[in-house]
């Protein structure tokens, strides 16, 4: 069992960065694939980024690749999402999550869910 709080979220402006951060708990956390995803409204939910346990391999969504870096520090319990070149089209609700599947994009292969933490871009 996991358990996933996030935070850092806010309104930043176009071009501006955010570091979300995801505090875990559970005595298995760096053995899971921890990712993070985003919903905006009307929209559904969608992959973002994606790091295995042992924090040596990254996966990305080509939307944020170049701007986004994922990275975990298992000492803390904490997964980060650094988030840079902010656009308007990044404005949506990020959720951090667990799967024990390798690297996954997929919603399905991850089975526990922060609550998630509000991302507002203006432009």
């Amino acid at each position: 069992q996991v358990q996933l709080v996030e935070s850092g979220g806010g309104l930043v402006q176009a071009g501006g960065s955010l570091r979300l951060s995801c505090a875990a708990s559970g005595r298995t956390y760096s053995s899971y694939t921890m990712g993070w995803f985003r919903q905006a409204p009307g929209k559904e939910r969608e992959f973002v980024a994606a790091v295995r346990g042992n924090g040596g391999n990254t996966y990305y969504a080509d939307s944020v690749k170049c701007r986004f870096t994922i990275s975990r520090d298992n000492a803390q319990n904490t997964v980060y999402l650094q988030m840079n070149s902010l656009k308007p089209e990044d404005t949506a609700v990020y959720y951090c999550s667990a799967s024990s599947k390798y690297l996954s994009g997929r919603t399905d292969d991850y089975h526990y869910w922060g609550q998630g933490t509000q991302v507002t871009v203006s432009s």
